[in-house]
Order: structure tokens, then C-alpha cells, then sequence
């Protein structure tokens, strides 16, 4: 994975694939911020309060590097590869596409309990001037499915003994180091580490993720959810950072 420096901006960006890239990182000056939503909004809506967010601060809207959806229930395939369309659409609606390459993080998952009738967007990150060092940086959301939007590309499509979910969820936790790496951060730097299954979380979360992740502060979050796509069973996201807000 090829990082790209993005300084106009303030972060750099690990090359992904069509919806999105495998991180973000700030550049040295900038720290990327974190902001929650006290209440879910429909996603358009919601990305364009998070540019009102920033703008209102004297930033501008390419300074938004990431964001978080929750979708009512796993897509098929080409589902999410509709939904795709449309969101990168507003991406290139508003220049945030970087000669071809989408530098914006994401995480889009289907809660179990309570979904919402559309997807909503749940969280977002931006970049803005710092007064500190601290290295800040997301690690964007991605499951047990290794290279192109493609059902055979599903590491034990299908398969949900739990030798295969122990499977999964230690390849989604080594694609998860390699993101981290390929932004420079390392584990000692996370502040938030998020899972994301709906089969037995504390056991894939002891097996895989505990033991590769010992030399971070930050505690595991489970979130009882599905990975945006059918027989994807585990996903994961990681970030560093000095600031989270809430924000209505």
C-alpha cells in the first residue's frame, strides 16, 4: 500500500480501493480530530453537517478525512457496490478525490440490535492545526475480504465455524497492522480500537487482536454489528488521537 502526501490538505492518505482509503495520517503541524454524532443523521445529511462543522471553524471541506456509516443490514456484493457510487459521488461533488484516488477513510457497518432504516452517518474525522506532536492518524474499516470488491475474495466465504471465524479475524487483525504501518503509527500510539462481529466477540478478540495489540494503551471497543457486506463476519478499525467532540 503506497502512502500519499497530501499536504495542501493536511494528511496523507494510504491508497485503498474505489469507496475509500486504507487510512489517514496528519501532517506534522496537524492533528486529526475526532467528532461523534449525538444522533445519527441520514448519511448525505449528515456529511454535509459535518462540512457546515468544519467550515464553521474556519476550516474548509477538504479537510475532512473520514467518516463513519451504519447501514440497517449487510449488502450483497453489488448493493454496496451501488452504495458506492453514490457516495463517491459526493465525494467528487465537493474535490475531495485526489487524481483518482479517494484519500477519505471509512468504517460502514449493520448494527444487530436497534438498525436504522437508512444508512446514517454515526462519526467524522478532520484535520486542523495543531499545538502539539502527537502522531494522529485513522485506520480505516476493513474485514476478512483481501483485494477487490469481489465475493471470492472473502477469506472463508461463508464459513462461520470457529475455526474459520479465529481465521478471519486474525487476517483482519494483520491487514489492520499493515494499514497502521503504512501510516507510521504503531500500537503504542492508538487511543481507540474498535470490533465489529456479531458471533463471539470476547473469544475472536483474545485469540486475535489482544495478543498483536499488547502494547497499546487503548482498550478494545466490541460493537454487537455486522460488516457492511453479506458473509464478511469481522471487521475492525483503529485510530490515534489528542481530541474526540461530540456534536449534535
Amino acid at each position: 500500500m503506497k502512502l500519499f502526501e497530501n499536504p495542501e490538505r493536511g494528511f496523507s492518505f494510504l491508497e485503498g480501493i474505489y469507496p475509500y482509503s486504507s487510512g489517514v495520517v496528519a501532517e506534522p503541524d496537524f492533528e486529526i480530530v475526532h467528532v461523534n454524532l449525538a444522533e445519527w443523521l441520514p448519511w448525505q445529511q449528515g456529511m454535509q453537517e459535518a462540512r457546515n462543522y468544519v467550515e464553521s471553524r474556519g476550516l474548509v471541506v477538504t479537510q475532512l478525512c473520514g467518516f463513519e456509516l451504519r447501514c440497517p443490514k449487510p449488502h450483497s456484493m453489488g448493493g454496496f457496490i451501488g452504495f458506492n457510487e453514490d457516495y463517491r459521488g459526493v465525494l467528487e461533488a465537493w474535490d475531495l478525490i485526489v487524481d483518482g484516488q479517494n484519500p477519505i477513510a471509512r468504517t460502514n457497518v449493520a448494527p444487530v440490535e436497534n438498525p436504522p432504516a437508512e444508512t446514517m452517518l454515526h462519526a467524522f474525522s478532520y484535520v486542523r492545526p495543531a499545538s502539539h506532536n502527537h502522531r494522529t492518524l485513522v485506520v480505516a474499516g476493513g474485514g476478512e475480504l483481501l483485494g477487490p470488491l469481489a465475493v471470492e475474495n472473502i477469506i472463508r466465504c461463508g464459513d462461520v465455524s470457529f475455526d474459520a471465524l479465529q481465521e478471519k479475524a486474525s487476517v483482519v487483525m494483520n491487514l489492520m497492522l499493515q494499514r497502521l504501518s503504512g501510516l507510521g503509527g504503531l500500537p503504542a500510539d492508538l487511543t481507540t480500537i474498535d470490533v465489529y462481529t456479531a458471533h463471539d466477540a470476547p473469544a475472536l478478540i483474545a485469540h486475535a487482536v489482544t495478543p498483536e495489540l499488547a502494547d497499546s494503551p487503548a482498550e478494545v471497543v466490541w460493537y454487537n454489528t455486522r460488516p457492511p457486506i453479506v458473509d464478511i463476519e469481522f471487521e475492525m478499525d483503529m485510530r490515534a488521537t489528542a481530541e474526540e467532540h461530540l456534536t449534535i
